[in-house]
C-alpha cells in the first residue's frame, strides 16, 4: 500500500479500486477514543466521495486487536453524565451510520478481539471476515452501561433476537467459529489467509458494475424495512439506472466478445 494519510489514531490509504480504513491504536488493542470516532465520519465520507474507490475494507492495526471496544479510560471524563453520554452516543453513532450508509460495499477484515465498539463497527459493514483466532463479544452488563437502541437493532438484525439476548446477557467472549454459526461473521479463514482472503473478495467486487452493486446495497437496505417504510420509488429509481447506463452497454457487449467488461460506473 502506498503511505497513508494519517488523521489521530486513524489512516485512510487507497490501494486501486479499495479504499482501506485503519484504526490505529496497537497499544490499545484499537480501543476507540472519541476524536477517532469523530474522524472515522470525515474518512468514509471522503471514500464514498471518491470515484476511484469502489470498495472499502475496515481493520484494525497490529496482531491483537480489530477493535477491542471503546476507550474505557476516557468514561469519567466523557461517559459521566446523562449528558455526557448522549453526546459521545451520537459521535460514535453518526460515525457507524456513515460508514453503514456510505453508497459502496464495505468489508470488515476481522483479526484478534472485536469487541463492544468493534462489534458495532463490524456490523455496521456489508460483509465480515474473520480470521480463525478472532474473539467476538459485548461487554456492556459487565461495565453497567446502557446499550443504544440503534446499536441492539443492529445486532439483532444479523444474528436474531435470541443469540443477541445471548451475547448482551452473557457479556462473554465467542470464538470465530461460534460467530460464523450464529451468522455474525459471512466467513472464517485461516489466521495467516485473512489479507489474502479480503483481497480477494474486495477485488472480485471492485471489477463488477458499480452501479448493481450499489444498487442492491440500497435494495437489501429497503428489503429490511418495515413494508410501511420502503421507499418503492427509491427501488425503482435505482435499477432504471442500471438499465440506462453505458456499464450495461459494456457488459452486454463483453459477454458477446468473450472478454471481461470494464466497467466505469456510469
Amino acid at each position: 500500500m502506498s503511505t497513508p494519510t494519517r488523521t489521530d489514531a486513524m489512516l485512510v490509504d487507497r490501494e486501486g479500486s479499495i479504499g482501506w480504513i485503519t484504526f490505529s491504536n496497537p497499544a490499545r488493542r484499537n480501543a476507540v477514543s472519541l476524536s477517532m470516532w469523530q474522524a472515522l465520519q470525515g474518512i468514509v465520507r471522503e471514500l464514498g466521495e471518491d470515484r476511484a474507490v469502489r470498495v472499502i475494507v475496515v481493520w484494525g492495526a497490529g496482531e491483537q486487536a480489530f477493535v477491542s471496544g471503546a476507550d474505557i479510560s476516557e468514561f469519567d471524563e466523557l461517559r459521566s453524565s446523562r449528558e455526557t453520554v448522549r453526546a459521545y452516543d451520537s459521535a460514535a453513532g453518526q460515525a457507524t451510520e456513515a460508514l453503514r450508509h456510505v453508497g459502496k460495499p464495505t468489508i470488515a477484515m476481522i483479526r484478534g478481539y472485536c469487541i463492544g465498539g468493534g462489534v458495532s463497527v463490524a456490523l455496521s459493514c456489508d460483509l465480515r471476515i474473520a480470521s480463525a483466532g478472532a474473539r467476538f463479544g459485548v461487554p456492556a452488563a459487565r461495565l453497567g452501561l446502557g446499550y443504544e437502541f440503534g446499536g441492539v437493532r443492529k445486532l439483532v438484525d444479523v444474528v436474531g433476537p435470541a443469540y443477541a439476548k445471548e451475547i448482551f446477557f452473557t457479556a462473554r467472549q465467542f470464538s470465530a467459529d461460534e460467530a460464523l454459526a450464529m451468522g455474525l461473521v459471512n466467513r472464517v479463514v485461516p489466521d495467516d489467509g485473512l489479507d489474502a482472503a479480503v483481497r480477494e473478495c474486495a477485488q472480485s467486487i471492485a471489477a463488477n458494475a458499480p452501479l448493481t452493486v450499489a444498487s442492491i446495497k440500497t435494495l437489501v437496505e429497503q428489503a429490511c424495512k418495515d413494508e410501511s417504510q420502503r421507499d418503492a420509488a427509491l427501488c425503482r429509481e435505482v435499477v432504471d439506472r442500471c438499465f440506462e447506463s453505458e456499464d450495461y452497454v459494456e457488459g452486454r457487449t463483453a459477454f458477446l466478445e468473450k472478454r471481461k467488461p470494464v466497467f466505469k460506473g456510469r
